[in-house]
């Protein structure tokens, strides 16, 4: 998959984000990560065809099948991003601490785990293009079945998580667990040192409302936003 408009919006000599990298094995990797860019918010990245097919969550992901959690389509990532945790320096695009919130492997569901990864992605671009992927998790906080599904009236990039009923359905708010599953810290302890909230950050706080309404309607414009 393309990374032109990844890359189009980072300067590499400024930010350590990675640039490329290649998958290796048959299991396809997710990650989530927790971002206190302008906005904080989790994105969920899926390994498929070489790159991290990727969303920004807002609100975080659920474990409850009640929660219908927002999740926003944005530029897909490469696939070295998967292990990217630490801080993106003010004055680039998505500036803000970042840490790996959860990881692990998934497959699509009605699909046989065992098929090859050829299969299993082929199944997961069409689930895609139908606007409905349904997926097995098996990370350490997100864990069974979900699915992503398309919805209309929010822009052409609005999609909702939601979590399906099964063993690990919880009313438990997984985003509780708020410390990295790498680096074992906290967004306010990014393991290469503490980090204030970015200035355009601090500024929105006053007035949440009206910058959430903003930055909402610059992705729905597949503008970028202030956030990746």
């Amino acid at each position: 998959m393309a990374l032109n408009e990844y890359k189009k919006k980072r300067s590499f000599s400024k930010t350590p984000e990675p640039k490329g990298g290649e998958p290796s094995g048959k299991a396809l990797h997710f990650v989530v990560q927790k971002h206190a860019a302008s906005h904080l918010h989790y994105d969920f990245r899926l390994e498929l065809k070489g790159a991290l097919k990727s969303w920004a969550i807002p609100k975080g992901p659920s474990l409850n099948p009640s929660d219908k959690r927002l999740a926003m389509m944005v530029e897909d990532h490469p696939y070295d991003y998967k292990d990217f945790e630490g801080i993106i320096p003010s004055g680039n695009y998505g500036a803000g601490t970042v840490i790996v919130w959860d990881e692990g492997t998934y497959e699509p569901l009605g699909v046989d785990p065992d098929a090859s990864k050829a299969v299993r992605e082929k199944a997961l671009l069409n689930a895609l293009k139908a606007g409905s992927i349904k997926i097995n998790m098996h990370g350490e906080k997100l864990k069974g079945e979900f699915a992503l599904v398309h919805t209309h009236g929010r822009g052409d990039n609005a999609w909702l998580l939601i979590k399906h009923k099964d063993q690990y359905a919880t009313t438990k708010a997984v985003i509780d667990k708020d410390k990295s599953v790498v680096s074992h810290k906290t967004l306010e302890k990014p393991k290469n040192g503490s980090a204030r909230p970015p200035a355009e950050r601090r500024r929105c706080l006053p007035t949440w409302s009206r910058c959430w309404r903003r930055w909402w309607i610059s992705l729905s414009m597949k503008t970028g936003g202030c956030m990746k």
